[in-house]
């Protein structure tokens, strides 16, 4: 493109035929050079501390992503740059000990043209046990291969023995709530949870209608029970599928901040969209600007996620919600939102968001479900639907502190027990004993039993926290199964996590 400016600069600028034409060759010929050994020279990638974003992309999109995906996790502390896949060289490979990636699919599976060779390097490449990662896939399901590339390359790098952060996130025409969660998930590798979303779909409002707390006395912060009811109309969602909270900050808190500004204080509407705003912790920044203006400067405050434990047939959305507490003691946004500040009967916004990756098809085998603390929201839901769909036997393992205070859901549990919708239920309660026993515990000891359930064709199913139950989990069924079989399950959709 450049030759082709220049030349034509040079032919408006006519001393004579003979030296526009000579000037144009040699402009041609000098700049084309140049171009054609930049095209030779191979990409230059960042320094060695970078965390690289590699994208293959056709259309430029996954580009886009993964540039708006390197200026977050930067801007959170955790230095990112953006590379073009086949910039990827084995020797750059190796050194990385993490690489996410955010991969387009064209046509129907192809790969795009800057990540043909990629899928060709990795099967040349040693083990890659040393490395983690993080797919980002978009396509179109229009076609047939959707996310055809993104998943050969997850795919290969299960194979490879690298390690996967996340479950792989595919992006339906650039589906806001798949980017979305892609975003959260950068948010938990640079732990900064406040980032500015890309993309907002629109929340709805559903009415705080109960709340009771499950463990009364327990070691451990109070976990409840919340149900929301929609104001818009039925909602639709499966088990799986995860609630998108927005919170508010407490109205006392607003209120303080407005009196340290010397703003009279605004109705209730005001109120309640300051309340949603991301204040800064000096407020004298904020002087001498109106309410408006306020509204304007101020981000709104990002949204916190949660499994959801009932269905639509019980007419609302049902959460498990920890109180969580910050180093100085004040309650967590979302879970101080949800558990003190708001009022029963109050507004709460909400959007649901499809869990793709931790759904389950209608006809499916019994199901071995893992999980630890609120995690049992996720896997209460499975169980409901299963029974909605009369499908009985299923083995549930799940872990908590005290039996005394901590077994929550006891009593609907005990009733799956009783009437075979559960086959077996073993809960381990790490504090009941002198040496501390967790899930992963009971799992090694049944491996002879998880084998058995696997080969008659069970499903895994683990929900609760990455830290601890979920990797250990993980690397417990690699032992004892192989990785091999546990890659195999991944792929056949027979073993499905959703862990934060």
């Amino acid at each position: 493109m450049a030759c082709l400016l220049l030349a034509a600069l040079l032919l408006a600028w006519q001393p004579s035929r003979e030296l526009s034409a000579a000037l144009v060759m040699l402009a041609w010929l000098g700049l084309c050079g140049l171009a054609w050994r930049r095209a030779r020279a191979k990409p230059a990638l960042p320094v060695a501390d970078n965390l690289l974003i590699a994208y293959a992309s056709q259309g430029g999109q996954a580009r886009r992503i993964a540039e708006r995906s390197a200026e977050q996790l930067t801007l959170g502390g955790l230095p990112a740059a953006a590379v073009s896949l086949d910039a990827l060289t084995p020797e750059a490979l190796a050194r990385q000990h993490r690489l996410l990636l955010v991969l387009a699919t064209y046509g129907e599976g192809e790969a795009p043209d800057n990540g043909a060779r990629f899928l060709r390097l990795l099967d040349n490449l040693p083990p890659l046990r040393d490395l983690e990662y993080a797919l980002l896939g978009l396509g179109d399901s229009d076609y047939r291969q959707f996310c055809g590339f993104a998943r050969a390359v997850d795919d290969r790098l299960r194979q490879r023995q690298a390690i996967p952060l996340f479950e792989r996130l595919e992006a339906d025409r650039l589906a806001p709530a798949t980017l979305s969660r892609w975003q959260w998930q950068l948010a938990q590798l640079s732990g900064q949870p406040d980032y500015a979303e890309w993309a907002a779909p629109a929340f709805s409002p559903w009415r705080l209608v109960e709340r009771s707390r499950l463990n009364p006395g327990s070691q451990g912060a109070p976990v409840y029970r919340i149900r929301l009811e929609p104001l818009d109309g039925p909602a639709h969602w499966q088990a799986g599928d995860i609630a998108e909270i927005a919170p508010r900050l407490p109205v006392a808190t607003v209120r303080q901040k407005l009196r340290a500004l010397q703003l009279n204080e605004p109705g209730d509407a005001l109120i309640g969209e300051l309340a949603s705003r991301r204040w800064p912790d000096d407020t004298h920044e904020l002087a001498e600007m109106s309410i408006e203006q306020l509204l304007e400067q101020l981000p709104r405050l990002n949204h916190r996620d949660y499994s959801i434990a009932s269905l639509p047939a019980d007419g609302g959305v049902e959460l498990l919600v920890r109180l969580t507490h910050t180093p100085d003691g004040c309650p967590g946004l979302g879970s101080g939102w949800l558990c003190r500040h708001a009022e029963v009967g109050e507004c709460i916004d909400l959007r649901l968001r499809a869990n793709p990756s931790f759904q389950l098809p209608a006809a499916c085998g019994p199901l071995i479900m893992i999980g630890n603390g609120t995690g049992l929201a996720g896997l209460h839901a499975h169980l409901r639907e299963r029974e909605a769909l009369g499908q009985h036997g299923h083995w549930l393992l799940y872990g908590e502190r005290n039996a005394a205070h901590d077994s929550l859901l006891a009593q609907e549990l005990e009733g799956w027990l009783a009437s075979g919708h559960l086959a077996r239920l073993d809960r381990v309660f790490s504090r009941d004993q002198a040496e501390r026993r967790y899930v992963q515990h009971v799992l090694r000891d049944q491996a002879e039993t998880l084998r058995q359930w696997l080969a008659n064709g069970a499903s895994l199913l683990i929900c609760g926290s990455l830290e601890g139950m979920g990797r250990e989990v993980d690397a417990l069924l690699r032992g004892l199964l192989g990785a091999e079989r546990v890659d195999e399950l991944a792929r056949n959709g027979r073993y499905r996590r959703d862990l934060y």
